[in-house]
């Protein structure tokens, strides 16, 4: 959204036709504000919608979050001035906020073992899509159109979303058999007596958890919660510190930057779609490569990827003759960085999140690392203006490249393929056990 935007918002009184509904142009500070406010929004919210997740169900905690996008969406576009728009989009960010520590748990606990990483996976690839239904359409509409656009997705998603099930986990967790017998029959397309060895082993999964009502010292005082925790939090950190919002915020900014002969807004359009075509691989090969070699792969390829996009800035900061015939490097760059974080660090995390807790502290932890999460977006997004005005653009996009660097020695040392395995089975090798 801030990709297309932030051009409208921030005019050249000079040169540009303002299309604004804000009263005055907002200084680099307020512009960082509004940029990194959703992250903010993102953080909080896990802390309400984990605990509502266990309350209310998975469900209807994803459906409230509508509310949320779809307020913010109308305070756009009825104000007038700065602060409103601040308001909007920390309501976006609780709303962020809610759908990603939700949805992890909504799909971990629909899912098949053999179809939940592809399943997980596929938050990246919506996500995406979303980021590219605005790219392609934001350049081209007003900024009020924009907004009423924006407002689309959030209803549709309340009313096909209304119609789906509850997780049999949850309804079990409250002792309902009968609607958690119903949920599994829809979900895999069996009858009653065909859902029962499945239900029994939720049963067993639910009635182990329960045995102790998970609270944050058994998180943290558990030692296969604790390596979940570490794994999780630590996945999800690398994401954010790979620069990928900044990518994703700023994209039209970086490409007006380079002076590229490809127009700022075509070349957003087109990493757009390379991030859905790329997300849309990973449900392909997650359950048949695994996680941990795509992670590695992925880690890799942003951290060559950030090195050559700054190489092309510090080129232009040494006015180097080379700059106009390698007007190309940052859009390919951008495009590859895009390709392996949404093929591998984009999806993954989040798949990984869904997995790795039993279901006793599975709310606390996605509240946690969600958190965690967002502490680092937030940082980012607010602060990335000032480290490349302090730096360099080509020094910020260099340590960015540093942390992918850190990102494989963690995933390399830490991680554990969970390619296969039953959530139990999870389990039972981060606390050292034997499978069954």
């Amino acid at each position: 959204w801030t990709s297309p935007v932030f051009p409208k918002i921030n005019y050249d009184p000079s040169t540009t036709d303002p299309d604004t509904p804000l009263d005055r142009l907002p200084d680099d500070e307020e512009l960082s504000w509004i940029g990194s406010l959703v992250a903010l929004g993102a953080l909080i919210a896990p802390f309400v919608a984990g605990p509502l997740a266990d309350k209310i169900g998975r469900k209807w905690t994803l459906l409230s979050s509508t509310g949320f996008f779809a307020l913010s969406w109308i305070l756009l576009v009825t104000t007038n001035n700065i602060p409103q728009m601040y308001v909007a989009r920390l309501l976006q960010g609780f709303g962020v906020g809610f759908v990603m520590t939700v949805q992890t748990m909504y799909i971990g606990e629909i899912s098949s073992d053999q179809y939940r990483g592809a399943l997980g996976s596929f938050m990246q690839l919506f996500i995406v899509t979303g980021i590219l239904y605005v790219y392609a359409i934001g350049p081209y509409v007003t900024y009020t159109a924009l907004q009423w656009i924006c407002l689309i997705p959030p209803l549709g998603f309340a009313a096909a979303f209304f119609f789906m099930p509850e997780t049999p986990y949850y309804y079990t967790g409250k002792g309902d058999k009968i609607n958690a017998d119903k949920s599994l029959q829809f979900l895999r397309g069996k009858t009653a007596d065909g859902v029962q060895e499945e239900a029994l082993k939720i049963q067993e999964a639910v009635e182990e958890a329960m045995k102790n009502k998970g609270t944050i010292k058994d998180l943290v005082g558990n030692k296969g919660n604790l390596k979940a925790l570490i794994i999780c939090a630590g996945l999800l950190s690398f994401q954010q510190l790979s620069g990928i919002n900044v990518v994703l915020f700023y994209s039209q900014i970086i490409f007006a930057k380079t002076g590229s002969s490809l127009d700022s807004a075509i070349a957003t359009i087109i990493v757009g779609l390379v991030q859905v075509i790329a997300s849309g691989c990973t449900p392909l090969v997650a359950d048949r490569l695994g996680r941990k070699i795509i992670l590695l792969v992925s880690a890799v390829g942003m951290a060559i990827c950030h090195g050559l996009l700054g190489l092309y800035f510090f080129l232009d900061f040494q006015k180097s003759e080379a700059v106009p015939n390698i007007g190309w490097l940052p859009v390919v760059s951008l495009i590859g960085f895009v390709t392996v974080y949404c093929v591998g660090f984009g999806p993954l995390p989040w798949a990984v999140l869904g997995e790795m807790f039993p279901a006793n502290v599975k709310s606390i932890a996605a509240s946690v690392v969600a958190s965690v999460c967002w502490i680092l977006g937030f940082i980012v997004t607010k602060y990335f203006s000032a480290l490349d005005d302090a730096v360099g653009s080509h020094w910020a996009f260099w340590i960015f490249g540093l942390f992918c660097c850190g990102a494989f020695v963690f995933v390399f040392t830490l991680v554990m393929e969970t390619k296969g395995l039953s959530l139990q089975e999870i389990q039972n090798r981060l606390n050292g056990r034997k499978d069954p």
